[in-house]
Order: C-alpha cells, then sequence, then structure tokens
C-alpha cells in the first residue's frame, strides 16, 4: 500500500512550482497522519526531527500552490474503477471548529450537533466538501467517499448596528453574490472543466446534495452534462406545465407531502444497497414537474420515498424513519441509479467524521489566510489517497494483512482509518527502502509515534 500512496503523491510535482516544495508537502502529509495526539504541524516536525521548523509552515503560508490540484491525481486514478458513463459525487459543507480568535475567517455558527430544542453556537471555520463516491455494491461493500475538494466557504462579515444604509444595502448584495450556493455552482462547473481536461467529456457528474442547496441559485444555474439530485422540502410547492398557449404554469399546484399520501399515485419498489446490504425501498415518482421558485421553466423530476421501518432490538416495536422528497434535473434515467447515489450521499458524512477523529482535521495551529485554505486540503487529500491506495492494493474488502477485529466493530466488510493509519506505520518500519529518499521520513520516528 505504501507504494501506491508514494506513486499518488508524486503526481503532486506538477503541483508544485519545486521539486523540494512537492518532498515536503508529501514528507508532512505522511508523518502527521502517524503523529500520536494531535496532528499538528509543529507535532510533524518533531518526528522528522529536523532544525528549521519555519519551512513545514511556509509550505501553506509563502508557496504558490492551488489546493484544487492535490485532489487531480484522485480523480485520475479513481474515475478508472468507476464503470458506466455516470460519475456520482456527494456535496456538504462542515465546520471546523477553532479557538484562535485572530483567524479571520473564523465565525461564530450553528452548532449542528446542538440539540433541537437549544441552538447552540461555535466558533470555527465552514468548508465546501465534494468527494467522489466509488460504487463498491457489486462487492457487497458500502460506497467510499474520496474527497476531490475541499474548499474554504466564509461568509460575509455582517455590518454592526451603527452601520450605514450604503454598507447595509452594499452587504445585502454581497450575500447573493458570494454565498454558499453561488461557491457549490462554480465548484460543479470546475469539476466539469477538470474532469473534461482529464479526457472523460463523454461521462455525466451526478451531484448529490441536502436540502440547504435545493434552491434557486443552484437548480437555475446552467451546467451542462451535469444532473442534480438534491433533497426538498415536504411543502415546496410545484405544479406541472399549463396547457393554454400563453401560459407556462397551471394554476393547479400540490406538493411532495401531498403526492405522498395520494393513494391514486401507487408506490413502486427498487433494490437499493445501504445499511451493508441490498434493500426494498418504496418510491413514488412524477415526471415533469415545475417548480416555479426554485427552478423556473427547468423540468424536474420528484421522488417520495417512503418511511423505511426498523427496529431497535428484537423485541421493540416497530419505528419508522422520516420520508424523503427528492428534486432531479434528469428526466430519462433510471430511477435506481439516481435513488442509489442519493443514498450513498451520507458516506460524506463518514468522511467527515474519519476526517477530524482520525486524521486530525482542523488540528493544526494556523491562522495565516492562505495557511486556512492550504492545510486542511492536504488533510483532506491524504485521506482520499490513503482510502484509494487500500481499494487498488486489497480490493474492496477488509483482508487479513489488517489483523484481526476488535469486538465493537460492526462493519467487518471493509478498513477503516485506524486499519490504514496502523498499517502504513507497520510497513513503513518493516518496509523503510519503499520510502522516498529525498523526503527523509525516519521509520524509528514512526514507530515512536505509533
Amino acid at each position: 500500500m505504501l507504494t501506491t500512496i508514494i506513486s499518488i503523491m508524486n503526481q503532486w510535482r506538477e503541483v508544485f512550482s519545486q521539486r523540494r516544495t512537492m518532498c515536503r508537502a508529501v514528507r508532512q502529509a505522511l508523518v502527521s497522519v502517524s503523529a500520536a495526539g494531535r496532528r499538528t504541524i509543529a507535532g510533524a516536525h518533531r518526528l522528522i526531527n529536523q532544525s528549521d521548523w519555519s519551512g513545514e509552515y511556509k509550505l501553506h503560508s509563502r508557496s504558490k500552490w492551488e489546493e484544487k490540484d492535490l485532489f487531480t491525481p484522485v480523480l485520475k486514478e479513481a474515475i478508472k474503477e468507476i464503470r458506466g458513463n455516470l460519475l456520482p459525487f456527494g456535496t456538504d459543507d462542515t465546520r471546523v471548529p477553532k479557538t484562535g480568535k485572530k483567524i479571520k475567517s473564523a465565525w461564530w455558527g450553528r452548532d449542528p450537533q446542538s440539540p433541537r430544542f437549544h441552538l447552540n453556537l461555535k466558533w470555527g471555520i465552514r468548508y465546501l466538501h465534494t468527494s467522489l463516491l466509488l460504487p463498491l455494491h457489486r462487492f457487497g461493500v458500502s460506497a467510499r467517499a474520496l474527497p476531490v475538494w475541499f474548499e474554504e466557504a466564509t461568509p460575509i462579515k455582517k455590518p454592526g448596528k451603527k452601520a450605514s444604509e450604503e454598507d447595509k444595502a452594499a452587504y445585502r448584495k454581497a450575500q447573493k453574490e458570494h454565498n454558499l450556493s453561488v461557491q457549490a455552482v462554480a465548484m460543479f462547473k470546475s469539476l466539469r472543466k477538470k474532469i473534461d481536461e482529464l479526457g472523460y467529456r463523454s461521462k455525466i457528474l451526478v451531484f448529490a446534495l441536502d436540502g440547504s442547496y435545493c434552491n434557486s441559485k443552484v437548480f437555475k444555474a446552467v451546467l451542462e452534462r451535469i444532473i442534480l439530485i438534491a433533497r426538498t422540502r415536504k411543502d415546496a410547492v410545484l405544479c406541472f406545465a399549463a396547457n393554454e398557449r400563453k401560459k407556462v404554469y397551471s394554476d393547479q399546484t400540490f406538493t411532495p407531502e401531498a403526492v405522498r399520501l395520494d393513494k391514486n399515485i401507487r408506490w413502486k419498489i427498487t433494490s437499493i444497497f445501504h445499511g451493508g446490504r441490498f434493500r426494498k425501498v418504496q418510491y413514488k415518482e412524477v415526471a415533469n414537474v415545475l417548480w416555479r421558485k426554485g427552478s423556473g421553466q427547468r423540468l424536474l423530476r420528484l421522488f417520495v420515498i417512503r418511511p423505511i421501518p426498523y427496529r431497535k432490538t428484537l423485541n421493540s416495536k416497530t419505528l419508522y424513519r422520516l420520508p424523503a422528497y427528492l428534486l432531479c434535473t434528469d428526466l430519462k434515467r433510471r430511477s435506481k441509479q439516481l435513488l442509489q447515489i442519493y443514498f450513498d450521499r451520507w458516506q460524506v458524512e463518514v468522511a467527515h467524521k474519519e476526517l477530524k477523529q482520525d486524521f486530525g482535521l482542523g488540528q493544526a495551529q494556523v491562522r495565516v489566510p492562505e495557511s486556512i485554505k492550504h492545510q486542511p486540503a492536504l488533510t483532506a487529500a491524504t485521506y482520499s489517497i490513503m482510502h484509494l491506495a487500500a481499494i487498488k492494493t486489497f480490493g474492496p474488502h477488509r483482508t487479513d494483512d489488517f489483523g484481526a477485529l476488535p469486538r465493537y466493530r460492526r462493519d467487518k466488510s471493509r478498513v477503516s482509518s485506524l486499519d490504514l493509519i496502523r498499517y502504513f506505520r507497520l510497513e513503513a518500519y518493516t518496509k523503510p527502502h519503499l520510502l522516498p529518499p529525498d523526503c527523509k521520513i525516519t521509520p524509528e520516528l514512526l514507530l515512536a509515534a505509533a
């Protein structure tokens, strides 16, 4: 696996202007993920055992490189593993907690883990994250989310109470031009251009989105060879096209909740892989739908997913999850393909947890604006490369090379992040000749970090 990781990271030579800068980035990525405790830049420097520590910080603050280019090797290698002409992506935003009050892009935002009855605020930085959802269902394994975009998404600072009317008007205008939805649309177009440059113009990009992206900024955008599927509100006002000549929208409106309760629209059944195996999912489908406030005259397709029953214990009563309402910009492709991609979007949330908990996302103590952009992207790219290297080396399943499973592990089918870190440490110590000689990684120090 170490050989595959190094070969993918060596493709960063096109990202950095100098080879020594690339070697520093590779060394920092490999050593920081193997460090014990908090994964800070200073901690990684201590393991490297060098006298000059300033170069480790200057890699992010002064070196001229684009964070989005770090994910190009991941896209190039991962697309080869996907069959068909659809490339599934999952998009969401995540907050990285911070403590420093001198970070310009940090702000007080809603804590997603706060209870519903009491809103809590959290000091941190928001990032826009998109992962390529590598489909592994034919092997009996859940999809794997490989980050291919990790960009800072700081909102516009609100003026104070004593601000003039001109400042308030400028703020409202900037809020419309520089919000998360506008940034997501720019990301869609940038990924489309990047994949075209890699030689995959025939591939169609499918983005599974959360409910916060189901708005007019996203659905009215002109996107070529891109399909959007997003969760919508149950009370969204929808309609069909009018039969009259000079009229676009029909006067008769309906909501997704009304479609769910309509007995004249029958439920369909399909097989979707989620929860470790293929399960039957019931859904309703309504085509050629118009969303006047959201998509204008663009025809959409509405999916209503029936609540899935479950039990907490074998003897407990049957409970039901909430129904899901989805709007999709594609009208022709099979419903099963599109629904499977949206079910796989949950793996983005799994990637968020593993990045913060196991790879130390946001633990680096940096405050320079360039470092705020570069360092988290390097961590996300390292996470993506290590998981991709494990799939290419061992396959989609967890093999005996990673040792025996602990008793608390429920998912026995695929490799976890801690499995990758432990195996990397072992391989770096037992096979030091595989390490790049110009990166000066000491295997003994990696073992000490373990």
